[in-house]
């Protein structure tokens, strides 16, 4: 999952799919990734774009996971931080989904959505974070992520939003223009 995550980063969904098909299929486990040619790599996760800093970024977070980590990938925030690639919304995505720890994902669209619907209103997505971790009961947490993605990707869509289509715009600041 952190691997995966590294690879969606500026990317769509079907090309991480694609290279981390094709990256796992050569490479199973953190110790062939931690010895495994950079160059290599970036050729299996191209489709992922950024293959060479990815590719990096993937055999050094390998590296420390075997040397530092026991092969095993950390819970806490903060040692996820100080992996190769990983920043906030990685590091809660990794907790939430791969660990089932209580976690706010805040990629672009849960930071847009949150402001546009008036949940929070916050500058960056770490505000976003912090606001909705502390409106939201902790045990929905990782469920943020999940619905406010996908109703981003269909319909709140950034540069079109398709209120007429939208099941919670009469609950929401920008279709009512109370946001504007």
């Amino acid at each position: 999952m952190l691997i995966a995550t590294i690879l969606s980063q500026r990317t769509k969904d079907d090309n991480t799919r694609r290279a981390s098909d094709g990256l796992f299929r050569r490479y199973g486990t953190v110790e062939e990734l931690a010895e495994a040619d950079p160059d290599e790599v970036a050729a299996l996760i191209r489709p992922a774009g950024f293959p060479k800093q990815k590719s990096r970024a993937i055999v050094d977070c390998c590296r420390l996971l075997r040397d530092e980590h026991g092969c095993r990938v950390p819970e806490d925030t903060e040692a996820l931080l100080g992996l190769p690639m990983v920043g906030r919304k990685t590091a809660a995505c990794v907790r939430a989904y791969a660990m089932g720890i209580p976690a706010v994902c805040v990629d672009t669209h849960v930071h847009r959505i949150s402001n546009l619907m008036g949940l929070v209103d916050t500058r960056d997505p770490l505000g976003t974070e912090m606001e909705l971790m502390r409106i939201t009961p902790r045990d929905r947490w990782i469920d943020i992520n999940k619905y406010l993605v996908r109703h981003g990707q269909v319909v709140c869509l950034p540069n079109r939003p398709r209120c007429e289509r939208c099941p919670v715009s009469h609950m929401c600041d920008h279709f009512s223009g109370r946001g504007a």
